[in-house]
């Protein structure tokens, strides 16, 4: 922050040197003779800056909610595959791997997602789930081939659901850096001030526009605040693909299947 806060003072006093050495070495038909000229360039200016940073923003923010609504259906493609790929092995196993399946994802849908939306932090106890998963589908030991395949399999979609799961780790504490806050609010200010620094007649109309523009900036202030946070606010990532692995759960209820893709 400090660096960003060297270089914006560092532009400032470069600006206002050019401004004062140019104004000596021009004509001097060149010079106004008042100085609304300035005032509506740098409100102009800061009308544009605000409106490129919140777009930016707005699109960074919302690229990174899909990406994480999209590692949430990774992770539960995975957590399916490992239900499926079990019905291929002998009883206990079978039984055993989709207890825990049901078990992390409830989890998650329970626990941890609360967490994620209030403190932006996964379950120590969900991780702890995943791992016990992982220990008894690689302790499945058979001589027929048909077990092995199907222990491969579910190692594979497990492999798959441990990444996405590292993926959402990083997207629930992911944040727009401080500079960029610091922009937006610094642009908001200066539209804000427009009505001020031109001059604007306090009237009805005048007052009911000013009135709008605030709205309108501090919606979109909201907006961004909210995608920021990709696992809480009202445009928060929702559960539904957890929710869907659940109900595959549900389709079967035991016995050995083969040939499951």
């Amino acid at each position: 922050m400090a660096q960003e806060l060297l270089v914006a003072l560092g532009a400032a006093l470069i600006a206002v040197g050019v401004f004062i050495v140019g104004d000596r070495l021009r004509p001097k038909s060149w010079q106004q003779t008042g100085d609304e000229a300035s005032g509506h360039l740098a409100l102009d200016l800061g009308k544009t800056f605000f409106t490129a940073v919140l777009a930016f923003v707005f699109v960074t923010c919302w690229q990174q909610t899909q990406n994480a609504h999209n590692h949430t259906i990774a992770e539960a493609k995975g957590l399916v595959d490992v239900h499926w790929a079990a019905h291929a092995m002998p009883g206990p196993e079978q039984q055993r791997i989709h207890a825990q399946v049901r078990s992390y994802t409830e989890h998650v849908l329970t626990e941890e997602w609360a967490l994620m939306e209030h403190q932006s932090r996964l379950s120590q106890s969900a991780g702890d789930a995943l791992h016990s998963l992982r220990d008894t589908v690689a302790s499945v030991h058979s001589s027929e081939s048909t077990v092995m395949e199907a222990r491969s399999r579910a190692l594979a979609g497990l492999e798959r659901a441990t990444q996405a799961r590292h993926d959402r780790a990083v997207d629930v504490e992911r944040a727009i850096p401080e500079f960029l806050y610091m922009a937006l609010l610094f642009g908001a200010v200066l539209v804000l001030l427009h009505p001020v620094l031109t001059g604007m007649q306090v009237t009805r109309r005048s007052v009911a526009m000013t009135a709008l523009l605030g709205i309108v900036i501090g919606a979109a202030l909201l907006a961004v605040h909210d995608l920021e946070r990709p696992f809480s606010g009202v445009l928060g990532v929702p559960k539904d693909a957890f929710v869907y692995a659940e109900s595959q759960y549900q389709l079967t209820t035991g016995g050995p299947v083969t040939n499951v893709e």
